[in-house]
């Protein structure tokens, strides 16, 4: 994941989860170890589509949805796959195998999140270490498991990503039952992008 959207992932929890729509840069450079010229390069296309308004001593995220959905857009999680494997047990047997150091996200994600599964799945989506290496060999025939590269800061946030992130990787996932996860996901936050 870019640095970029690290600033994306924390001003959507902030707002979206948070209820915080006011923050300063400052306190976005510290809590995400990012220089101030990375977040405010980041905030630039926000302010450019008026998601965002700076302020003299702080921003405000002013378009919850813009953001996210420009998050969406330039996120290439494919990208940041770095391990996929094909392990032929249920979903649910693969989920309880992962390492504690993992951070689950889409499907599973999802059902941890809202206890709610909109539609059957056959794969998992989790952010990790090379660590994962040591369970299973890579195998990209048929792949169901596929590991992203974790960021500094993604841990903060707990074993799931954050509603935002969820929403951006499901997104940009290929799968027909992605869509159905990404409607029902849309569904449990179309307040929030109001």
């Amino acid at each position: 994941m870019k640095k970029l959207e690290l600033v994306y992932r924390e001003l959507l929890f902030q707002a979206m989860e948070k209820q915080t729509k006011t923050l300063t840069q400052s306190y976005l450079a510290k809590s995400l170890n990012l220089s101030l010229s990375t977040v405010n390069l980041a905030i630039k296309p926000l302010v450019r589509m008026n998601a965002v308004k700076i302020n003299v001593r702080n921003l405000n995220v002013i378009d919850v949805k813009k953001v996210l959905y420009y998050w969406a857009s330039i996120r290439n999680l494919e990208k940041d796959v770095f391990f996929m494997t094909r392990i032929d047990e249920p979903i649910k047997e693969i989920e309880k195998q992962m390492p504690d150091s993992i951070v689950f996200t889409a499907y599973s994600a999802y059902k941890l999140k809202f206890n709610d599964v909109p539609a059957d799945y056959s794969e998992m989506y989790v952010y990790g270490t090379e660590e994962i290496k040591k369970r299973w060999k890579e195998n990209k025939k048929n792949p169901n498991c596929f590991v992203l590269q974790k960021d500094q800061t993604i841990e903060q946030y707990g074993k799931v990503v954050t509603t935002a992130n969820l929403f951006v990787d499901l997104w940009n996932i290929k799968t027909w039952y992605a869509k159905d996860f990404l409607i029902a996901l849309e569904g449990k936050i179309g307040r929030v992008l109001e």
